[in-house]
């Protein structure tokens, strides 16, 4: 097709990184689906949109990150921006075998074991916010739960890990947005301007802690990993030692903040499914799959083809290729599932691939479960008339989804 009913690989990109297709990706990712399951997205770009051709990709180290020794022969000028370097010295971006080193001296904080044994605090820490959120609304008034309680449940859990002081905590719900930025598709250099600054508070802040914990260690990850890298800096430097700081507080709130929200605004247009949670009749678990499936906090990733012969789902994809998997769109995959653009949370075969896969699976994804599965239920069982209080507003994102307020109403 020709002219502005033109539908191939380029425009559905160009269109996901407007306006409208922030605002509502999934006509476009229907529209991909059409295309197959794996679209040429120009030269050498490949989009992955099915489900099993996302999977593969995930899964194959074959298909690496753009890590910043890389990026800085591409795109030196993009390479020297500090949002983008230090999120390229986290374990985010980072290769084997660096990303294997570091990943394991972290992994063990956020065990099966460790994960489950926080289920306590996180409840201790939901009734907190949802006393706060009937003191605030009492009279009626609305209340922002993004604000009072999608931000404040995961940056709570996440700074009490890392060993963050609890006055320091909510300053960094702004600092976090905007280093985010240098995960969208950025189309002009300079909207990394707040991601450069907030990146650079974000290191100082962290770089004074670690300072503060190897001459007064704490029972935290902060000191634990701040006493590795002192005494072993070959297991983890002290610049790996600041990105990683930096991404654990940052993703440990950022997509978990966008479940909460995009859950909450799912029940409201799903009354059958907010009855189901207070009965029991609809299990949290079940509830929390549908809803990363439906509409994932993290829309899409990046891999980046490293050897010779590989292939996303037919389409070639010679070294260099940069494959952009829309875990979003697989999601969304009419082969993996019927009827995908239904929310359906009594499906019970949901493999949502919003976590990632392969070895860069997101360390923090049974914690995020963890947290939705306590909060929703717990705020349901609180606020029987809870209801839509305003008008809501989306966050002018692609990559990370979710809601900038989300006005309720609790008496």
């Amino acid at each position: 097709m020709g002219g502005e009913h033109r539908v191939d690989g380029a425009s559905i990109i160009e269109q996901l990184t407007a306006g409208r297709g922030i605002a509502d990706p999934y006509p476009l990712y229907a529209r991909a689906h059409e295309l197959g399951a794996a679209v040429p997205a120009g030269p050498g770009t490949v989009l992955a949109v099915g489900h099993a051709a996302a999977n593969q990709v995930l899964r194959n180290p074959a298909f690496g990150l753009e890590d910043i020794e890389l990026l800085s022969e591409v795109d030196a000028e993009l390479a020297r921006h500090s949002s983008v370097t230090l999120l390229g010295r986290s374990i985010l971006q980072r290769n084997a075998p660096d990303h294997a080193r570091v990943r394991s001296l972290i992994a063990s904080a956020f065990n099966a074991r460790r994960v489950a044994a926080l289920r306590p605090a996180v409840g201790a820490a939901v009734g907190r916010l949802l006393d706060g959120m009937a003191e605030q609304g009492g009279d009626g008034s609305p209340v922002d739960f993004m604000d009072a309680f999608a931000f404040r449940l995961p940056v709570e859990v996440i700074c009490e890990l890392l060993g963050v002081p609890e006055p320091d905590r909510y300053r960094f719900r702004g600092l976090a947005g905007d280093l985010t930025v240098a995960l969208e598709l950025v189309q002009d250099l300079a909207e990394l301007a707040v991601a450069d600054a907030a990146a650079d508070e974000l290191s100082g802040y962290f770089t004074a802690l670690v300072a503060e914990r190897l001459a007064r260690p704490k029972d935290d990850l902060v000191s634990d990993l701040a006493r590795i890298a002192a005494d072993a800096p070959e297991r983890i430097s002290g610049r790996e030692l600041l990105a990683n700081l930096v991404l654990l507080l940052v993703a440990g709130f950022e997509t978990t903040t966008n479940l909460l929200g995009n859950g909450l605004a799912l029940l409201f247009r799903h009354p059958q499914a907010m009855e189901g949670l207070r009965t029991g009749a609809l299990a949290p678990a079940r509830f929390t799959d549908e809803v990363l499936r439906y509409d994932s906090p993290v829309q899409l990733t990046t891999r980046i083809a490293t050897a010779e012969g590989l292939d996303v789902a037919g389409v070639p994809a010679p070294p260099g290729t940069v494959v952009l998997v829309l875990l979003a769109a697989a999601n969304h995959d009419p082969a993996r599932y019927h009827r995908p653009e239904l929310f359906d949370p009594s499906r019970t075969d949901s493999q949502p691939l919003s976590f990632g896969g392969g070895s860069h699976f997101c360390l923090g994804s049974q914690l995020a479960r963890l947290e939705a599965e306590v909060a929703v239920p717990a705020l349901l069982d609180r606020f029987l008339r809870l209801a839509p209080g305003g008008v809501p507003t989306r966050r002018d994102r692609l990559v990370l989804r979710g809601f900038d307020t989300l006005p309720v109403t609790v008496r």
